[in-house]
């Protein structure tokens, strides 16, 4: 049964996911990424490559790829992007015609795979290069209403959530919210790289939060989903050891954030340049023969915190120390960093330790009588 994006208050790894780019893996392949941590895969789904002619769809390469996923576990989430070469010039959507075609195509995808946990993405990035000729967001919000319709009138229990904008990009996010994208979304998606640390996107966070709670139809509470965001290691003063720091900051700011879904990109390498950026996202190699140290780093999170929920932060003598109390029924867990590129001493539940800029995993003592 379908879980809604809304009611998610998850226990770790449960909201841990990670972008793929393909409905076919490589042999052993999933339960590699599986045992990473990840529970969630975000994945294209593309409007051309599934109606080749007009009026017919064919989801068979997706479900191939859902019964992959169930296998170990793992849940879907389904971007519906981009243009069809039989409508609109394959542009973006930008007719009547064209809306209409794109709304049946995504409601046919959605009851096809009703009842199985997907969550439904509007488009990837509308505010940037991704809607041709150039963004619109009058344009994208129309087929997102109209999909958000089409999608109700046929499956009104499934989740479908927007608009997955490049960046936390406030002017698109309120002119969507303006436009009425609320009524139909049941999570707010959006991409929040930089190449500064993690913990410096709380302060976006909160402001959209604002944003959302402002235009949210009465009494419906909208998350925020981390929808893409992820560290090349070939950025400029970045390499592997760093991006296996940031990676569980980022899934833990998150979860402090109230942010139930992170979505890391990459989940593999998509090339060997050692200057392209975009070769350079993944947590394992381009060839699956070696992982990046930000693979044991999720592994060792969920290790240490699987089955904990987020409590709350513990105030400290700094702001630049992050001390996060996780519970588990009577059981408490902390994980602790600091972003002080000097490592200190700090007391946490009576230890001393070394903090650094890797999270470590502490649990309380138990105290004797």
């Amino acid at each position: 049964m379908a879980v809604a994006a809304n009611a998610l208050e998850p226990s770790v790894p449960d909201g841990f996911g990670v972008n793929i780019h393909f409905t076919d893996p490589r042999p052993g392949e999933m339960k590699m990424l599986a045992d990473a941590g990840f529970k969630w895969v975000r994945m294209d789904f593309h409007w051309g490559g599934t109606e080749r002619e007009k009026g017919k769809y064919d989801f068979r390469a997706h479900d191939r790829l859902m019964t992959a996923l169930d296998e170990h576990g793992i849940r879907a989430l389904f971007i519906l992007d981009y243009g069809n070469r039989l409508y609109d010039n394959g542009l973006a959507p930008c007719t009547d015609e064209g809306r209409v075609a794109f709304a049946r195509w995504a409601a046919a995808a959605v009851e096809h795979f009703k009842d199985r946990g997907v969550l439904w993405e509007m488009w990837n990035e509308p505010n940037i290069k991704f809607w041709k000729p150039a963004p619109n967001v009058t344009n994208y919000i129309a087929l997102a209403r109209a999909t958000g319709k089409a999608i109700r009138a046929v499956a009104p229990r499934e989740q479908y959530s927007g608009p997955a904008t490049s960046l936390i990009d406030m002017k698109f996010l309120e002119a969507c919210f303006q436009g009425g994208t609320l009524e139909y979304w049941d999570a707010v998606t959006v991409h929040p790289y930089r190449q500064k640390a993690p913990e410096t996107v709380l302060a976006e966070y909160a402001k959209l939060r604002t944003l959302i709670d402002k235009y949210a139809p009465k009494g419906k509470r909208i998350p925020i989903i981390s929808g893409e965001w992820g560290y090349s290691c070939a950025w400029k003063n970045f390499n592997d050891d760093r991006q296996g720091k940031y990676l569980p900051r980022q899934f833990l700011v998150n979860l402090m954030a109230g942010v139930p879904l992170s979505i890391w990109y990459d989940w593999r390498d998509d090339g060997t340049d050692p200057k392209e950026p975009e070769h350079h996202f993944g947590v394992v190699r381009h060839l699956l023969r070696e992982t990046k140290p930000a693979y044991p780093a999720l592994q060792a999170l969920v290790a240490n915190l699987r089955g904990y929920r987020f409590d709350k932060r513990v105030e400290t003598a700094s702001p630049d120390d992050f001390v996060l109390l996780f519970r588990k029924n009577w059981q408490t867990k902390y994980a602790v960093w600091t972003t002080n590129a000097a490592p200190h001493e700090a007391t946490v539940c009576d230890q001393r330790l070394t903090l650094t800029d890797t999270p470590q995993y502490i649990t309380p003592k138990e105290k004797t009588r």
